[in-house]
């Protein structure tokens, strides 16, 4: 479980290096979960993902590539390999190239939420 404890805290910081003054709804050593300020209708924050250890694996939640498909048009096999579903990967192991690539998608996400007005267009580091 310390490799995925490794891994958990590798993807938090490309999570939250990527995204701005997001809210968090949960910060722990097991699992991250950040939402935007845009309210949806039923009166919530809208969610903007988060990385989550599992038993068999780390998630890595990314609901911009949900809203925006086509955020997916330039990712690599490696990477789409590890998608399971709309806007979920996951992992077992760290693989450099892999997530860098989830890195910037990750940033790129987030301007395509700023550029709807969901979230503020500043990062920081985490």
């Amino acid at each position: 479980m310390n490799a995925f404890q490794d891994l958990f805290h590798t993807l938090r910081r490309i999570m939250l290096t990527a995204t701005g003054a997001l809210e968090r709804d949960v910060d722990t050593n097991r699992e991250l979960s950040l939402r935007t300020s845009h309210r949806l209708k039923n009166g919530q924050l809208m969610w903007f993902g988060g990385v989550k250890i599992g038993r068999a694996y780390v998630s890595f939640h990314l609901m911009p590539v949900y809203v925006n498909p086509s955020l997916l048009d330039t990712v690599s096999p490696a990477l789409l390999k590890r998608m399971h579903g709309k806007s979920c990967f996951n992992f077992k192991r760290a693989d450099t190239a892999v997530l860098e690539e989830l890195a910037a998608l990750t940033r790129r996400g987030y301007e395509d939420f700023g550029q709807r007005g969901w979230c503020e267009a500043r990062r920081r580091e985490p």
